[in-house]
């Protein structure tokens, strides 16, 4: 069986096993970029007003 795939050397288990970790990083930075926040709405300013506090 070997030397039937595209690198000698490597069994098609590997293979496999190597375009099944490819397809499931995929998926995952799929599904993270979907799930993804843009920036400018966790990078809004919002008021800190415990500097105050000591002031009243």
């Amino acid at each position: 069986m070997q030397g039937d795939g595209d690198e000698p050397g490597v069994s098609r288990g590997e293979q496999i096993q190597a375009a099944e970790r490819e397809a499931a990083k995929r998926r995952l930075l799929a599904e993270a970029e979907a799930e993804r926040i843009p920036a400018e709405e966790i990078t809004r300013a919002r008021p800190d007003r415990r500097w105050r506090r000591g002031q009243r």
